[in-house]
């Protein structure tokens, strides 16, 4: 079973900008979402992917994710999946350890930028960053399925 264990903060300050190693554009769409699970579509630059992850809430999901060709991946983005795009820049920065990936959201969405980081156990305690507030990993409002359905511009 593929398992993705991940804590996800609010950013409070621009202090991550001169760490960024990389950063791409991600835009991803829905195709589901249920109690159960989504069902994800994401083109990050020319790499894409279809994922289908469980919604349980938390620092620990299921997650399983396959490569798909990116035109098909802009097909299934532009005719089958929900809208609102989520539309964001991710960008990665490496702190104490850890590559921290903060996503800057766009479109209805914009003004939201969180940070998470990826993990080995639920009970790791990763050096917190000046640059992170307050964790939202157990707040469903700040998955990208709840986005797509609530997006922020209407909180």
């Amino acid at each position: 079973m593929a398992q993705e264990i991940e804590k996800k903060f609010l950013v409070v300050s621009d202090a991550w900008k001169d760490q960024v190693t990389q950063s791409v554009s991600l835009r991803q769409g829905y195709l589901c979402g249920n109690t159960q699970a989504s069902v994800r579509v994401r083109l990050a630059g020319e790499k894409a992917d279809l994922n289908i992850k469980s919604a349980t809430l938390g620092v620990e999901r299921q997650e399983f994710e396959y490569a798909i060709p990116p035109q098909e991946a802009r097909e299934l983005l532009d005719t089958l999946c929900m809208r609102p795009m989520i539309e964001k820049t991710r960008h990665y920065v490496p702190h104490a350890g850890h590559v921290w990936e903060v996503d800057v959201f766009e479109g209805d969405n914009a003004g939201l930028v969180v940070a998470e980081v990826e993990l080995n156990a639920p009970t790791d305690e990763p050096q917190l960053p000046s640059w992170v507030g307050q964790e939202v990993s157990h707040d469903p409002r700040y998955y990208n399925t709840s986005l797509v359905q609530h997006p922020f511009k209407n909180w």
